[in-house]
């Protein structure tokens, strides 16, 4: 049975040391005002900013289906959605990957994913990376905290979910803690922090 876990992780420590890096933190995407943009979810529904007009906030999480890194967060996602969505902060995650690198981002497998997790939160597709360049967002995960001013969508917190993928119970909850502040009307203490996880890869224009 050792010998068997060796070998599993082993394999696990091979195949992210190739797709897994650490996000750049600058430039600061503080402040950043978000404009409108439209994606699918695996529903079929249409979704854009505007369908979240009555929220005070969003937290919006890059994600995928292949990154071991991202598939440790399910709960984590489902969890933060469930409690902050009735404070009207509900979380949205999107798939920037682009389909001819990784086959399995294609929307089909989005959506059986979607339902094998019971993902209680939209899961958009963005085909043609739009929101993952308005977003700057690099890896897989990368959060983002949305702040409603003047009818604007105002990046508050960019980087990564907690402090610690393989033990939620030890983490750190970065993207909570700055919900937690902005609803209490304070500056976030911790705005940006550098995430960890599979590398997007954007197509050239």
């Amino acid at each position: 049975m050792e010998a068997l876990k060796i070998i599993l992780l082993s394999t696990f420590i091979l195949c992210v040391s190739n797709t897994l890096i650490h996000s750049q933190i600058s430039p600061s995407r503080i402040g950043t005002v978000i404009s409108e943009f439209e994606l699918r979810n695996t529903d079929y529904k249409i979704i854009s900013l505007n369908d979240f007009s009555d929220e005070r906030g969003l937290i919006v999480v890059f994600t995928c289906n292949h990154c071991p890194f991202a598939k440790l967060y399910t709960k984590r996602f489902n969890d933060l959605n469930r409690k902050y969505k009735a404070l009207n902060v509900p979380l949205v995650a999107i798939n920037s990957m682009d389909t001819l690198v990784y086959d399995e981002e294609r929307f089909s497998l989005m959506q059986m994913k979607a339902k094998k997790e019971s993902y209680n939160f939209p899961y958009l597709c963005d085909a043609e990376q739009v929101a993952g360049k308005l977003f700057s967002a690099e890896v897989t995960p990368h959060a983002y905290v949305l702040w409603k001013e003047n009818n604007n969508w105002v990046i508050k917190y960019s980087g990564a979910f907690d402090s610690n993928g393989a033990e939620p119970d030890k983490a750190a909850p970065f993207v909570a803690n700055a919900v937690d502040e902005l609803l209490a009307a304070k500056k976030v203490m911790n705005p940006e922090t550098e995430s960890f996880g599979c590398k997007i890869f954007y197509r050239k224009p």
